[in-house]
């Protein structure tokens, strides 16, 4: 007969401790990058829980981490995401993801009024002037206003804007690549979300331009138009709907136009996204793999341009976070201390994921049918 010898808290511990010395990680040790831990059933509840319960953890302020951007990079580079134990939770949400579409139409409208709604106050302090909520592009930039002003015109390059042009932007945000395109290159934007609050910001940064911005899901869109353009939103569409999303933009752009997507990449195909991640900031989402893409788009549009700057994420989400640290004494009365905890740990959890590079920054550039003598694009 077997028997357990010794506290078993003390043995999940060892496990923990075990897993994080492989990434040069200690507990209650005096580097930036190691935890701190303030509650002893800290480690059960990872094992039970997984990620939920690492980030639910430290929004109950179980343990807490000075560096949690290098703590996340060590992980992740150590791969111990793979090493940890798989729990039910996580066997159970890959198992409904296989049957189940969470990005449905009706549940399409969910990670707008949890996450993009969560307030015009905080995302207008913490983001650049144009607001862009999606990786910048900081080749040349010294600073996030730069780097987004970079990736706008990076975009509209890519594009190739001429006056007078119809373009739909499918996920528009608050409306600062529509008012930037509007603006400089003459064109006529539609764009499209799925949050009130960006539409209302998004209204008002464009009045006086030629642009227009619907409070609709992609699905709902029947129009033709000289390019299309998604940037950020791809994220939010789930492996059921990919081929769908395509097939909305074929019907969409008209034969000799242009395509842009602009989409955080996974390094592996998956049915479902990060459990914690999917619980407190984007409810329902996936990050697609080159595998679907490539599979969904195949047989609809030649894919001209395949662009990875990965790395900038990093860069963009550290300066979202030092934005984030210094506006906090204006919105604080507007949130509470397990907000600003749930955030700063999404923010810095990202940015040690894309050094790591175990996420990736894809902007793709496609045509229905093939360009005569193909296209140049911009860098």
């Amino acid at each position: 007969m077997n028997s357990f010898v010794g506290n078993p808290e003390d043995h999940l511990k060892d496990v923990i401790v075990n897993l994080l010395n492989q990434a040069d990680i200690e507990i209650n040790g005096d580097r930036p990058h190691d935890i701190q831990v303030h509650n002893p059933a800290l480690y059960s509840r990872i094992i039970q829980e997984g990620s939920l319960g690492l980030g639910e953890s430290y929004m109950d302020g179980w343990w807490d981490c000075e560096r949690l951007d290098i703590f996340f990079y060590k992980i992740l580079r150590a791969q111990l995401d793979k090493k940890f134990p798989n729990n039910l939770n996580n066997i159970i949400r890959v198992a409904i993801a296989k049957f189940r579409n969470f990005q449905s139409k009706k549940r399409a409208w969910i990670v707008g009024e949890e996450h993009y709604d969560l307030g015009n106050d905080l995302f207008a302090l913490m983001l650049d002037p144009y607001m862009q909520y999606s990786c910048a592009y900081w080749k040349d930039a010294e600073n996030l206003e730069q780097a987004q002003q970079h990736k706008l015109d990076l975009i509209c390059r890519k594009l190739d804007l001429k006056p007078d042009m119809k373009i739909l932007d499918i996920g528009c945000g608050w409306g600062g690549l529509a008012a930037y395109a509007a603006k400089n290159h003459q064109v006529s934007v539609t764009g499209i979300t799925i949050s009130k609050e960006q539409q209302k910001l998004a209204q008002e940064r464009c009045d006086g331009l030629d642009v227009k911005i619907l409070l609709t899901d992609y699905r709902d869109i029947y129009d033709q138009f000289d390019r299309i353009v998604s940037i950020g939103m791809f994220e939010h569409v789930g492996p059921k709907n990919y081929d769908t999303y395509f097939k909305v933009v074929q019907r969409n752009l008209k034969p000799n136009g242009l395509f842009l997507l602009h989409s955080i990449g996974s390094n592996s195909t998956m049915l479902n996204g990060d459990a914690w991640t999917s619980k407190y900031i984007f409810p329902n989402g996936c990050l697609p793999s080159i595998e679907n893409i490539a599979h969904h788009s195949s047989g609809k549009f030649v894919m001209e341009d395949w662009h990875n700057f990965g790395a900038d994420y990093d860069l963009t989400l550290s300066a979202w976070y030092a934005r984030f640290l210094e506006i906090w004494p204006q919105i604080e009365s507007n949130y509470s201390l397990r907000f600003k905890r749930m955030f700063s740990y999404y923010l810095n959890a990202c940015a040690g994921a894309f050094r790591a590079r175990d996420l990736q920054l894809w902007q793709i550039v496609f045509t229905p049918e093939g360009r005569d003598g193909g296209i140049r694009v911009a860098r």
